[in-house]
């Protein structure tokens, strides 16, 4: 399948990221895209929460949700829409993928499980948990032309034991839209997303946020897209935003897991015996 793979720079308003992503889809399908995947948060970036309740709204409201369905019709392809601030019925946040079909239906959707609670050293302090809800279910999908899709975002790519129940599941394709933050970015973008596509034996999709935001903060980018062998196909760079294109080669898959059977190998890990 040829895919492309959306970086972008997403604001505080849902009107001006829906219109970049009903533009992208089109571009992906004139660029020979059967697919699009787009980063973390395509919808709405702002860390002001006061400012961005008002946009968040249920699934069935979303207009950016219905922009990209709305697309996807129209130019007949799937989109991977990496994430959006969806309010649930008990009213509050959840960090929620998209999988939509070419007909503009929802196939699946996978809420974020790990939430980024973390302090860094450059001072800055993120506390997702305080909105957000974190999912309780890994997702995966077969997606025609593409095999077995699984989802993940962002946080979740430094929580192995859900890319090996991925790999369990022998997912062709994992994707791992983000807004990586520049310090975290610089130090384990690359190493982190290589090494799922390694131990799930299969490709990664990393669509991504890039540059300075207008709520202040600022995003790692390089969009990655990366073979079974842990090889880089695709890497869009950190400095400004755009469309990329790859191609996904199910045979190399194939490939790669009869050399190195490591999902057929995986064994249960011996209890630890008491001290």
């Amino acid at each position: 399948m040829h895919i492309a793979v959306l970086q972008m720079t997403s604001g505080i308003d849902p009107a001006a990221n829906a219109a970049v992503l009903f533009d992208a889809v089109k571009q992906a399908r004139a660029g020979g895209a059967q697919m699009l995947f787009t980063p973390e948060m395509s919808g709405l970036v702002d860390r002001d929460r006061e400012r961005a309740a008002a946009h968040i709204v249920p699934q069935g409201s979303d207009p950016v949700l219905a922009a990209v369905r709305t697309a996807a019709s129209m130019e007949h392809m799937w989109v991977a829409l990496g994430s959006l601030a969806i309010q649930r019925p008990d009213g509050r946040w959840a960090n929620r993928s998209f999988l939509i079909a070419p007909d503009g239906d929802i196939e699946a959707t996978y809420d974020k499980i790990h939430m980024f609670d973390v302090e860094l050293a450059t001072g800055e302090t993120w506390r997702e948990s305080a909105a957000y809800v974190p999912g309780e279910q890994v997702v995966s999908r077969a997606v025609s032309g593409l095999g077995t899709l699984g989802l993940a975002i962002c946080y979740d790519v430094r929580f192995p034991a859900l890319f090996q129940v991925l790999g369990s599941r022998n997912c062709d394709v994992i994707a791992i839209p983000a807004a990586f933050t520049r310090p975290t970015g610089a130090a384990h973008w690359h190493l982190l997303q290589r090494a799922r596509a390694v131990e799930a034996s299969a490709f990664v999709v990393a669509a991504a946020q890039v540059g300075q935001h207008e709520d202040g903060r600022e995003t790692y980018g390089h969009s990655l897209v990366i073979d079974p062998w842990g090889e880089v196909l695709l890497d869009m760079g950190g400095e400004r935003a755009g469309l990329g294109f790859c191609d996904i080669d199910l045979d190399r898959i194939a490939e790669v897991r009869r050399q190195l059977p490591s999902l057929a190998n995986r064994r249960p890990m011996p209890k630890a015996n008491s001290a």
